[in-house]
């Protein structure tokens, strides 16, 4: 038999690359799975700790402080968790850090000794992404290598701390577009995830097993009820409802936080005083940690929730307030295993609603709402078809998909794409868009949709009527020559000499909106950005769980320009070596009668930024 030298080249050249994933992905793999073993006895020493100390959970304030502040000094980048690797991987820049791995295994550890609830999946991410990344660095990867090598590092993670390889590479994958699979890693992804599962079981880490009684030993293997099915669907969609509340309750309450504190640090500190207010008002502390298990019997767990002698009704939502208060405010960890507590429990109750085998439901919810709130049901399917034996794969991946489907272009994942959306309606986004971009657009779309409703409500009312016949008889336009300047710089910059009470040094863009309002600037904001550069540096990006100091933001002035000028000069020693952009604007005064309407700066403000 007679093959081509081009056949021949070919094959020599997947062997190469086969003995060179091998080369790399193996002791790569090795060292998460390593890792992550440590991080799950750690997090175990870490619970059992704080149930035997009670009294931990008062700490939780503090231990915020220090974890975030931690974040801010030596973080960096690192603070952008597992988006700075989905970024990474899409495009390929500055790396993920080292110092990603020791900071986000201690910071999650200390959240659960106090009583945080958070999970695992972000830690393991994480570790995966960081070692990943050293080893590219390492070898000296092309970018194409790095983002395989990345991927191949979240397999990794995933496939050790949930023991379930083949969902672990299959999720890394998936999770990186939505509705379209990167199989150009698939397999130093598969040989990454049985890799660091293996390392893990290797240290002696097993895992919490999880049985569904229903049709056990009937020996007749998978047989479709239609009525139970009909039961399924319906449950699948409250799943994926529930994965999409939680993804944007989170990512509103991160907000929330934004702008009750600007100060990063303070944030998990007024979390955990709420946490430990819940705990007495509810006189439980079994919504803290993990909720993986208990010394206490009678606290929801997740196992717990395969019990069919069990009632519980509410702890699904209980869960949710716990824990998006938690992450939302800067404490470390990740949404899956909560995530899992939360879908078990909502099965369990949906099951006792609906006449439904309690354990099986409680299974459909441990992966369906993962699976809408992370945008891949496939992973799901295979991680529940993993830990719950192939009996019911038909109904689990009718969950998942479901779940999916329902759960809308939502996600715990701001830095997902979207490549195929899910629907036809869907088809309007731009392509490729980051769903942090659909997020702001659709909160942009909101914004108007407000906005518009109350310009007619407004013009409707009688206060605000003119002279239909004669618009112009009323009110004349008078129009002001000012100028605008942006001042460009850092939220970490600080502010020479000006100190505040608690925290020492106030951050420059505060003193320098408290300076232009002391010298009677007409108007002084600080805009905040989530994606950009400076002066030719390095692409910043805004973390999800914490603000980036490093990030380019603004602050812009509007005043005549003679005192735009003196006010430059005035305070010099704050304005060094920063880029300062000049506009003219025109301001406009719509003067009548009894009506005077001094409040036509934000169009002024609009109109400057429509022409950039």
């Amino acid at each position: 038999m007679m093959f081509s030298p081009g056949f021949l080249g070919l094959s020599l050249q997947q062997i190469r690359s086969i003995a060179k994933w091998t080369l790399v992905v193996v002791p790569m793999s090795a060292v998460v799975g390593s890792l992550c073993a440590l991080f799950l006895w750690a997090l175990d020493q870490a619970t059992q700790a704080r149930f035997d100390y009670p009294l931990l959970i008062y700490v939780m304030p503090i231990a915020g402080f220090v974890m975030v502040l931690a974040y801010q000094v030596f973080g960096r980048s690192a603070e952008g968790g597992n988006n700075l690797i989905v970024e990474q991987i899409h495009e390929p820049g500055g790396g993920v850090p080292l110092r990603m791995a020791p900071l986000i295994l201690a910071s999650t550890v200390l959240t659960h000794l106090v009583g945080g609830s958070a999970g695992r999946e972000g830690t393991a991410v994480q570790l995966g992404g960081s070692i990943a990344s050293a080893f590219a660095k390492l070898f000296r990867f092309d970018r194409a290598d790095i983002r395989i090598l990345l991927m191949a590092g979240i397999a990794a993670g995933f496939g050790a701390v949930f023991g379930t390889p083949i969902a672990g590479a299959v999720f890394a994958l998936e999770v990186l577009t939505i509705g379209r699979m990167q199989y150009e890693a698939l397999l130093p992804c598969l040989m990454a995830a049985i890799g660091g599962d293996w390392a893990c079981h290797a240290w002696g880490i097993e895992h919490t097993s999880y049985v569904v009684t229903f049709l056990a030993g009937a020996g007749t293997g998978f047989h479709l009820d239609a009525l139970l099915m009909a039961k399924v669907a319906l449950a699948s969609v409250a799943f994926g409802l529930m994965a999409r509340f939680f993804a944007e309750i989170s990512h509103l309450a991160s907000s929330a936080f934004k702008a009750v504190c600007p100060y990063a640090p303070l944030r998990p500190v007024i979390a955990g005083l709420i946490l430990i207010g819940l705990v007495h008002a509810l006189g439980t502390r079994e919504y803290l940690g993990l909720g993986v298990w208990s010394p206490n019997p009678a606290d929801a767990t997740i196992p717990g929730f395969f019990d069919a002698g069990r009632a519980d009704d509410w702890s699904w939502l209980w869960k949710t307030v716990f824990t998006v208060i938690t992450l939302s405010s800067g404490f470390k960890g990740g949404e899956v295993t909560p995530l899992f507590f939360i879908g078990a429990g909502l099965g369990h109750a949906l099951a006792g609603v609906l006449g439904a085998p309690v354990d099986l439901f409680a299974a459909l919810g441990f992966v369906a709402i993962f699976a809408g709130a992370t945008n891949t049901p496939l992973a799901c399917m295979i991680m529940g078809i993993e830990l719950f034996g192939a009996t019911h794969a038909v109904y689990i991946a009718v969950a998942c998909f479901l779940a999916y489907l329902c759960s809308g272009h939502s996600s715990i994942y701001l830095a997902q794409r979207l490549g195929v959306p899910k629907t036809a309606a869907g088809h309007n986004i731009p392509p490729e868009a980051s769903l942090r971009h659909i997020h702001e657009l659709n909160t942009q779309a909101m914004g108007d949709l407000i906005g518009r409703a109350r310009l007619r409500r407004s013009t409707a009312s009688p206060l605000l009527q003119i002279d239909q016949g004669n618009p112009m008889s009323r009110h004349t336009l008078t129009l002001n020559e000012i100028g605008m300047i942006r001042i460009y710089l850092r939220p970490r910059d600080k502010a020479p000499g000006a100190r505040s009470r608690l925290f020492g040094a106030r951050p420059l863009y505060r003193e320098l909106v408290i300076q232009a309002k002391d010298a009677g600037i007409m108007n002084a904001v600080a805009h905040h950005t989530h994606f950009g550069y400076s002066n030719g540096g390095k692409l910043q990006d805004e973390g999800v769980e914490i603000a980036n100091p490093d990030l380019t933001m603004c602050v812009e002035l509007i005043a005549p320009r003679d005192q735009l000028e003196t006010f430059c000069r005035t305070h010099g020693k704050l304005l060094e070596r920063k880029v300062i952009v000049y506009k003219h604007l025109e301001h406009w005064d719509v003067v009548g009668g009894e009506l005077v309407a001094d409040e036509a700066l934000p169009v002024a403000d609009a109109k400057a930024a429509a022409a950039e």
